[in-house]
């Protein structure tokens, strides 16, 4: 399914009558297939987001890029999120709706900025009740300041956020700070809700999938 030059995979159990949570995650790696087997003991349904832009849709704000020669961040995050809450899950929903597959809950997870984007929303709408932020980039700039103010949606349940233990160990300094962030994040959001940090070995780019997969199999577990 392609919406608005979004394409949209979904995967699910062949067989089910209980309503099902309805995971999605933002992922322009082609790995859905392999996180959702990494799940598929848990029956759930994931729906897989490609074709956006990382550098605008993902970024709540405009920023500077982080390495030079990269591009900037062009901070269009509410219009990727409106994108999604008014076209994409419905659109999903109703798909689902006509395999007779009603959903329980509807969940956000990402992995790098697709991170951010997803505690990002979590802050912006109602329409997530459990986040996952797997080594997300909560470094960017004035994230963590704005989290503070704003805080996070009320029917937000529980917040799963996790990094590589030498995802800090860069030269880049902004990018440094990301585990302080993501502590002090976690920290804040505890008073809120149900939020935990998970530390994985290696860096920013070790087992995505399977770090990707650990923070979904989180959520389905939490109750």
């Amino acid at each position: 399914m392609i919406i608005d030059q979004i394409s949209i995979t979904i995967s699910y159990p062949e067989k089910t009558s209980d309503p099902l949570p309805l995971v999605l995650i933002n992922d322009d790696q082609g790995s859905s297939e392999e996180i959702y087997a990494l799940c598929s003991d848990r029956p759930f349904v994931l729906a897989s987001l490609s074709g956006f832009d990382w550098d605008r849709d993902l970024s709540p704000w405009p920023a500077k890029a982080v390495f030079k020669g990269g591009d900037d961040f062009s901070g269009k995050a509410d219009d990727y999120l409106e994108q999604i809450l008014t076209k994409i899950l419905p659109a999903i929903k109703e798909e689902l709706s006509q395999k007779n597959i009603s959903v329980s809950y509807t969940a956000i997870a990402g992995y790098s900025l697709a991170g951010l984007f997803a505690l990002y929303s979590g802050i912006r709408c109602d329409a997530f009740s459990k986040i996952a932020s797997i080594s997300g980039s909560l470094w960017y700039p004035g994230f963590d300041e704005y989290l503070f103010e704003h805080s996070i949606s009320k029917n937000v349940d529980c917040v799963y956020l996790s990094l590589g233990d030498l995802e800090a160990r860069t030269r880049n300094e902004l990018m440094s700070t990301v585990q302080i962030k993501t502590e002090a994040i976690c920290d804040f959001l505890k008073d809120k809700t149900k939020a935990v940090f998970e530390l994985n070995e290696g860096n920013h780019f070790r087992d995505p999938s399977l770090r990707t997969a650990k923070g979904i199999r989180y959520l389905l577990n939490d109750q």
